[in-house]
């Protein structure tokens, strides 16, 4: 059984471009050219991979991102967005974006990123876990269940996406270790492409807004200037 994407475009050149290019990848997409069909189609099926573009004739791509995002907590959504507008990009990956694609972009790179977002989705729907695997890390009051894709602070249960909870299980994996942007995005995106840092950096404050009490003190997930990102065992209490 064969993928499903959605490619939520208004401009059906570019949609079809984009269909052709997930064909070759054995995938099987779909295409819808408004923004309202599109979110109806993403919320009623079940996708893989949604890819929106920002500027659609009649609800916004941010929309169709934030509204899916609150429905399906997991999906994997991929924002399409002029390379002018940084604006729309940052806002995409605030809003629950996993990642982002400027226009023109390089078909090479489109599929890369695309097949770095399956890879993700097919860990996190796999189901064995190796029995020489830790299942589980504790760091302080911080429980990070990669079996169950669960997080729990301070017997609090907080709700991740698909994205933040493998950026905080990388970083729970290695406590104090200090990672950066470069390092997050191979690691946990699959690749790295110079300006694409403001994925690692949104998705870090989206984590700090549900784990900090103070997020412009972060105790959990600090900022080590000049080189990149660190989970404090320390801090986690």
């Amino acid at each position: 059984m064969t993928d499903k994407i959605l490619i939520i475009e208004d401009e059906q050149d570019i949609a079809e471009l984009v269909a052709v290019h997930m064909h070759e990848l054995g995938l099987t997409p779909d295409k819808c050219h408004t923004g309202k069909l599109g979110l109806a189609e993403a919320l009623s099926q079940d996708y893989q991979l949604v890819i929106v573009d920002v500027m659609l004739p009649d609800m916004s791509g941010l929309d169709i991102c934030r509204q899916l995002r609150e429905a399906k907590p997991l999906q994997a959504i991929m924002m399409l967005t002029s390379r002018s507008s940084e604006t729309d990009r940052v806002l995409g990956l605030e809003l629950g974006a996993d990642d982002y694609m400027a226009k023109p972009f390089s078909v090479r790179e489109l599929q890369a990123r695309v097949r770095a977002q399956l890879r993700r989705v097919h860990s996190l729907q796999s189901i064995a876990i190796p029995t020489q695997a830790k299942a589980v890390t504790c760091i302080g009051n911080l429980t990070v269940d990669h079996q169950c894709h669960k997080v729990t602070y301070q017997d609090t249960a907080i709700d991740l996406t698909s994205t933040e909870f493998e950026l905080l299980s990388f970083l729970g994996k290695h406590p104090d270790q200090v990672f950066s942007r470069s390092q997050l995005l191979d690691s946990v995106w699959g690749y790295h492409h110079s300006g694409y840092e403001h994925t690692v950096n949104s998705h870090i404050n989206r984590l700090r807004n549900k784990l900090e009490k103070d997020v412009t003190q972060p105790q959990i997930i600090q900022t080590v200037w000049g080189v990149g990102y660190k989970l404090n065992s320390a801090g986690v209490h």
